[in-house]
């Protein structure tokens, strides 16, 4: 299994990146099951040390979203890690505003768009971004408007590359008629797999797939189940095993696993190390979807 992909064809990265959404804390008094993301991390000498130590074991994609902490986020990443090493590469997201801690609502306006980019640009302290994606396709305003609005932002040199999240085969094929695309983030993991068209279609064009929420909870994790049995197989834990049999799962796949714990930090990246047999791939992949969800 290779341990790098070209990101847009250019861009090598590791096969495990790095998600900032956890580092924002859970909201107390609102439902829990929706992520809140609303406020930066109380200690930002914490989340600072995280992003650190994933860069130094190895990381070298890190992705945001102008709607993480209202911006805030993108501040840590520059605090934390600029002026970048030249092969980090930053992923941001636009399109999704949130005005509450528990809204999350699409907002494809094309001016809206470029302006988000550009502030995304200044907190991140940098000159271009490497991957700009659209966070979610927008239902009032037509598609290549929004994706032609991240076009022109290629042709002013403020974006390298362009990538899409939550979006059908038909859709990536329609942005791609306007831009090349070079990711799409969609839900997918070992037991939500409603995405498999879409990850069999970017595996074929070249497309890097980065699953959001890769690690699923639910009763396949319990003890005696076949994850656990495995993770006692490879001497790894399940969450290494349900990154691992991702990374198998399609050559173009790219988990950005988060945490603001450095203990669950080097448990994810060395997933990366773990090599499942083709019967252990099998048995894993034989796990319902939906599973204990």
């Amino acid at each position: 299994m290779t341990t790098t992909l070209q990101l847009g064809g250019e861009l090598e990265v590791g096969r495990i990146g790095y998600g900032t959404m956890r580092l924002a804390p859970q909201e107390p008094g609102f439902d829990a099951a929706i992520f809140h993301v609303w406020r930066a991390p109380a200690d930002r000498k914490a989340a600072i040390a995280v992003l650190r130590r994933a860069v130094e074991l190895g990381v070298n994609l890190i992705d945001t979203a102008d709607a993480y902490a209202l911006g805030e986020t993108d501040e840590l990443i520059a605090d934390a890690l600029a002026p970048y090493r030249d092969d980090i590469v930053i992923a941001t997201k636009v399109g999704a505003v949130h005005p509450s801690p528990t809204e999350w609502l699409p907002l494809g306006h094309p001016a809206y768009l470029r302006q988000q980019a550009e502030l995304c640009l200044r907190r991140l302290r940098v000159d271009r971004i490497d991957l700009l994606q659209l966070h979610r396709i927008d239902p009032d305003y037509p598609l290549e408007d929004q994706v032609g609005a991240l076009a022109q932002l290629v042709t002013e040199g403020k974006v390298r590359h362009i990538g899409l999240s939550e979006v059908s085969v038909e859709q990536i094929r329609a942005a791609a008629a306007i831009v090349p695309i070079a990711s799409v983030q969609n839900l997918y993991n070992l037991t939500h797999r409603t995405a498999e068209d879409v990850v069999e279609y970017t595996a074929a064009q070249g497309i890097a797939f980065l699953p959001w929420f890769p690690v699923a909870a639910g009763a396949h994790a319990a003890a005696g189940g076949v994850l656990a049995d495995i993770a006692a197989e490879l001497g790894a834990t399940p969450v290494q095993v349900s990154l691992a049999w991702l990374l198998r799962r399609s050559p173009t796949m790219l988990p950005i696993p988060g945490t603001a714990s450095l203990a669950h930090l080097e448990e994810n990246i060395a997933a990366a190390r773990i090599e499942l047999s083709d019967s252990q791939f099998e048995r894993l992949s034989a796990i319902a979807a939906g599973a204990g969800e």
